[in-house]
């Protein structure tokens, strides 16, 4: 279809620092002004379809979605953060006798096409050479991907994978119990291959390293392929409880596909489960079984509220409410004495044993964190943290071993440093996605530090958004009533904001999440005294380089 032009809406009616969508024939087009200039793009975001005229806008030409922290440069469309899996499409706008008119494809103005394939500055589908190797099949390795071939690097790219599918979207799992991994894979591998010129491998462990020949060893020895470049990105493996019964079969830790897999085909009408754990994955699962007519769902935690360990107790504690008001039972401060077999079937759960109580369960799901996938790394002269993470430096290179050059770690194994201050992993699966896209630009010939501030999101009756690093705040002070699942709670340590969360009440995580990357968070003396965070303005010309 040719491109129409069509005059939107009133010069008059967009101001500086502002967006609005406008109608373009049957679709929609976000309009967003910075100064003098007018930038018109598809209206949607390309992860989840979120309006972006609702996100933020920030005078660096960046808009951020209102739900999960995806962001787009308003005029280009490209990606700027993950979990953006696609570009924006960006069309002409100009003015003429005080109407805005924009010059665009009409079928690129409807939500169903809101997202077009990345520019490649290379495609690396004639490449020759060793080039570079990804270790994991993740988020993390997907960013990676995009963002060297949009940055152009034209040498080969290799993922290993132990997967047995191409990367996912991962979080739909435990938020969707999605078993089919065709409906949540980013690209499949003959996209992979025709457009980025990636081979990938599935269902292949690396076993070791040796970065002295830079060679990775595949199952023990069976295969061995050298690289320029290597980027470690395995992420974590589900932790067991040292109890008795742990192994038992109908006992599930929650990762992948097949996880998925067993907890949808045992959360079937009538049946009982446990789950041990109170945080993230562990609640996602509970709602998302939670419409399954399950005889019953008991919850184990060893704090005194679900969350309580990232959010606070009053936060755990609306929480708490909302779920037993579905009918989920909390038996929190407690640790599991042990798990006992059914008295039909030795290899089968029947019960976890708490207090002395037995908890019946027909199956039971085990959601009590994660560890670094490094075991491959042991005597390759990286040195691994006291949690088995990888330390790395602000470009996300490996600060030990033979070669901290050419060697990277990000996602879930890799305890870097914050902007915040401090070492952390971070175990966010936008994390692991944003990691990628640095180490990309990096790689590519443009050092990127990675600056970007956490985002997560979980939904519990209400979708929950967070951003920020709070591992180890002070204080706290809540806006609104948890209780009510509306609210914003923000952490601070020290004086200073280093976290926010909410619910009902985008786009303020979206809005805090640009004013931690930006250095103009308020105080939260501040807050307490009734300053809103989106009355900062961020948007205006000339206000984010006048922070910087």
């Amino acid at each position: 279809m040719s491109t129409k032009t069509i005059a939107v809406l009133d010069d008059s009616e967009l101001h500086d620092g502002q967006m609005k969508e406008v109608a373009f024939g049957e679709g929609k087009v976000l309009l967003s002004r910075l100064g003098d200039k007018i930038h018109a793009t598809s209206a949607f975001c390309t992860h989840y379809g979120a309006p972006l005229a609702k996100g933020v806008l920030t005078s660096d030409a960046r808009v951020v979605c209102p739900w999960h922290g995806a962001c787009f440069n308003v005029c280009t469309g490209d990606i700027e953060d993950s979990p953006a899996p696609s570009a924006l499409h960006s069309f002409k706008a100009h003015v003429s006798d005080g109407k805005i008119y924009v010059t665009a494809n009409p079928a690129h103005a409807l939500g169903n096409n809101k997202a077009r394939q990345p520019t490649l500055l290379s495609s690396g589908t004639d490449s020759v050479g060793k080039g570079l190797i990804i270790v994991g099949g993740g988020a993390a390795a997907f960013h990676t991907v995009e963002s060297l071939r949009e940055h152009g690097y034209s040498l080969p790219i290799t993922i290993l994978s132990k997967e047995t599918y191409t990367p996912i979207d991962r979080t739909k799992l435990s938020k969707a119990l999605v078993v089919d991994p065709m409906k949540i894979e980013w690209k499949t591998a003959g996209e992979f291959k025709i457009k980025y010129g990636t081979t990938i491998r599935l269902g292949v462990e690396v076993t070791s390293l040796d970065l002295n020949k830079k060679e990775v060893i595949l199952d023990g020895g069976k295969d061995t392929l050298g690289y320029d470049k290597l980027v470690l990105a395995t992420g974590g493996t589900p932790r067991r409880l040292p109890v008795e019964g742990a192994q038992l079969e109908n006992v599930y830790t929650f990762r992948g596909i097949t996880d998925a897999q067993k907890v949808e085909a045992a959360a079937k009408e009538g049946k009982r489960l446990v789950v041990i754990g109170s945080s993230f994955i562990s609640m996602e699962i509970v709602v998302a079984v939670s419409k399954k007519k399950l005889a019953s769902i008991d919850v184990i935690g060893m704090e005194s509220h679900p969350f309580e360990g990232v959010l606070g107790k009053e936060v755990g504690a609306g929480l708490q409410k909302y779920h037993e008001s579905q009918g989920v039972k909390f038996h929190m401060e407690t640790k599991v004495e042990k798990i006992i077999p059914q008295e039909g079937n030795p290899n089968l759960a029947g019960g976890v044993v708490v207090n002395g109580v037995t908890l019946p369960a027909d199956f039971i799901v085990m959601g009590v964190g994660v560890v670094p996938t490094t075991e491959y790394v042991k005597g390759s002269g990286i040195a691994l943290e006291k949690d088995g993470g990888i330390k790395v430096d602000k470009y996300l290179r490996v600060q030990s071993g033979p070669d901290q050059e050419n060697i990277f770690a990000v996602g879930d194994i890799a305890v870097y440093p914050q902007v915040t201050g401090g070492y952390y992993r971070i175990e966010h699966w936008n994390v692991a996605g944003n990691h990628g896209r640095a180490i990309g630009k990096t790689i590519s010939g443009t050092p990127q530090e990675f600056v970007k501030i956490p985002i997560f999101w979980s939904s519990q009756g209400q979708q929950l958004r967070y951003c920020g690093v709070g591992h180890d705040y002070d204080d706290i002070f809540i806006s609104g009533d948890p209780e009510e699942m509306k609210f914003i709670a923000y952490y601070g340590r020290h004086g200073r904001i280093v976290a926010v969360a909410s619910m009902q009440n985008d786009p303020v995580v979206s809005q805090a999440s640009e004013l931690l990357r930006l250095g103009l968070m308020p105080s939260l003396e501040e807050v307490r005294a009734g300053k809103s965070l989106l009355s900062v303005d961020i948007s205006t010309t000339g206000i984010v380089n006048s922070a910087a």
